[in-house]
């Protein structure tokens, strides 16, 4: 009998790839298949899995003669690897009135309201959804938490970078006469060295971090016009100290193709009867592969999903309502044995 965790992955691109290599490498689970709106025969997995077309999902469970048809495998938790700006907050809640779902909403202030989709689709349906993990909403959301408990006279600090921001490299990619981009946010050192030394700083956006920008032009686009386009972009750059360097695309595929981040979580508190002693936490992630540890992610709390809802914990739940024995293959005893 197979008892392995049947998941399937919605979309495949970076992130996409990155559940795949993590399901695969999970002995406890099974990869059925990825689900794209491209034409599943332009897209070639890097296990060989098959792919069927995103439409199927939705009529697959009400539809017995379609899901046989199509050969379309049982699945328990389905991965969804796409955007949150237009697509999870549609996405997410349509697929958790049928599927256990789990995604890595980051669009931070919009999560309350993206949790209340969620659950009001997850619930009738006897669903449970996991939504805004990865590692920022996720793990260091996790590591905030833990330290608020731990040190609650203090202050928090989050700093990311040195990486790639994916959306921010986007956004330049949009301005016109620009081929690519490749976007790193940076930590600035003197800040981070403040926090750590036990002090409790009020920091500005543009004291905690700075932005690096390498940009490919068309030939004879207005360099000038699109720095300061770079440079004064609300919401992106404009908050921020920014400098942009254009290179050829050689340069580009050369020195910058890969996906790396990462980032700290402090936080300075003090203990103590009349709050003498101070205390400083960090938790630190150095990603060589942005996606690929997110995937790694998204695929524990896919574990964690699938055995809430054979528990009968229904509807939608974030890092913080997980019990994080249940993030990991094995059972309680051997895990408390060995990392307790």
């Amino acid at each position: 009998m197979n008892n392995r965790i049947r998941i399937g992955i919605v979309g495949y691109g970076n992130l996409g790839r990155g559940v795949e290599a993590a399901v695969t490498n999970s002995p406890d689970m099974e990869l059925v298949g990825v689900f794209s709106r491209r034409n599943p025969d332009s897209v070639t997995t890097l296990t060989g899995v098959a792919v069927y077309p995103y439409d199927i999902l939705l009529s697959a469970e009400n539809d017995l003669n379609e899901k046989i048809e199509n050969h379309i495998p049982d699945i328990d938790v389905l991965i969804i690897c796409a955007g949150s700006a237009t697509d999870l907050p549609t996405m997410t809640p349509q697929l958790a009135s049928i599927y256990n779902v789990v995604d890595s909403f980051d669009t931070h202030a919009n999560i309350p309201e993206h949790l209340n989709a969620v659950e009001m689709a997850a619930i009738p349906a006897g669903k449970t959804a996991v939504i805004s993990t990865g590692w920022d909403p996720g793990l260091f959301s996790l590591a905030r938490l833990y330290a608020n408990a731990a040190l609650p006279n203090g202050s928090d600090y989050t700093f990311w970078g040195r990486g790639v921001s994916q959306g921010h490299s986007d956004a330049i990619r949009r301005i016109e006469g620009v081929l690519d981009a490749r976007q790193y946010t940076v930590p600035i050192q003197a800040a981070m060295d403040r926090v750590r030394s036990g002090e409790t700083p009020d920091l500005t956006t543009r004291e905690k971090h700075l932005r690096e920008c390498y940009v490919v032009t068309e030939d004879g686009a207005d360099l000038a016009r699109i720095e300061n386009e770079i440079k004064t972009m609300p919401n992106y750059f404009a908050d921020y100290d920014t400098t942009v360097t254009f290179i050829s695309a050689e340069e580009l595929a050369s020195e910058h193709a890969g996906l790396p981040h990462g980032g700290s979580v402090l936080r300075s508190g003090k203990t103590g009867l009349d709050k003498e002693y101070a205390n400083t936490i960090e938790f630190k992630l150095d990603l060589e592969s942005n996606p690929c540890f997110t995937g790694s992610m998204l695929t524990a709390c896919a574990r964690a999903a699938y055995r809430m809802n054979e528990d009968g914990d229904v509807g939608c739940k974030t890092v913080f309502d997980i019990p994080p024995i249940l993030m990991l293959p094995g059972c309680r005893e051997e895990i408390i044995a060995h990392m307790l």
